[in-house]
């Protein structure tokens, strides 16, 4: 039984699944993955009571293997998606949606006001679902994906129940 069919279960990343994080992410995103340093310093910020991001993992229920990763970075009122990926055998099951939906709560959490993305411009399917949650597009960043030099979408939401002035995130 896969992950799709049982829901897979959402919980913090932690230092020991930066192996397997690496291995999706190798997987998904050949030309541009991030790095393991990258990623431990993420982490890094993703901890104690000054914490600025929030990472979070999808496991399959049936065998333990991450299907699944999202993060996020928010700072001065302004949340920004940093990844989210989802393994292939997973795409249509809703899990991209469910993490998604665990980074916009934690934006709220640390009361950020808007939340900002990149997406790659050929990647439809991740638009599509940015705006199925609200996303609007407002602008490019020219060959923002290295090396192949493929341009990013810039999107926002406008959190809601944030609109007022907040000291924020």
């Amino acid at each position: 039984m896969s992950a799709a069919e049982t829901g897979a279960v959402l919980r913090g990343m932690r230092w020991w699944d930066i192996e397997p994080v690496l291995a999706l992410e190798a997987a998904l995103f050949p030309e541009d993955a991030w790095s393991e340093g990258m990623f431990w310093s993420e982490l890094a910020h993703a901890r104690g009571p000054r914490a600025t991001r929030h990472y979070v993992v999808a496991e399959d229920p049936a065998d333990g293997r991450l299907v699944g990763y999202a993060g996020l970075a928010a700072a001065g009122g302004l949340g920004d998606v940093q990844t989210i990926a989802v393994a292939r055998d997973q795409w249509g099951s809703g899990l991209g949606a469910r993490l998604l939906t665990d980074l916009l709560k934690e934006a709220t959490a640390f009361e950020c006001d808007e939340v900002l993305l990149e997406v790659r411009v050929d990647n439809t399917r991740a638009q599509k679902l940015y705006e199925r949650f609200g996303f609007e597009p407002i602008g490019f960043r020219r060959g923002y994906y290295q090396p192949g030099n493929v341009d990013a979408l810039v999107m926002r939401l406008t959190v809601q129940g944030t609109e007022t002035d907040s000291d924020g995130c």
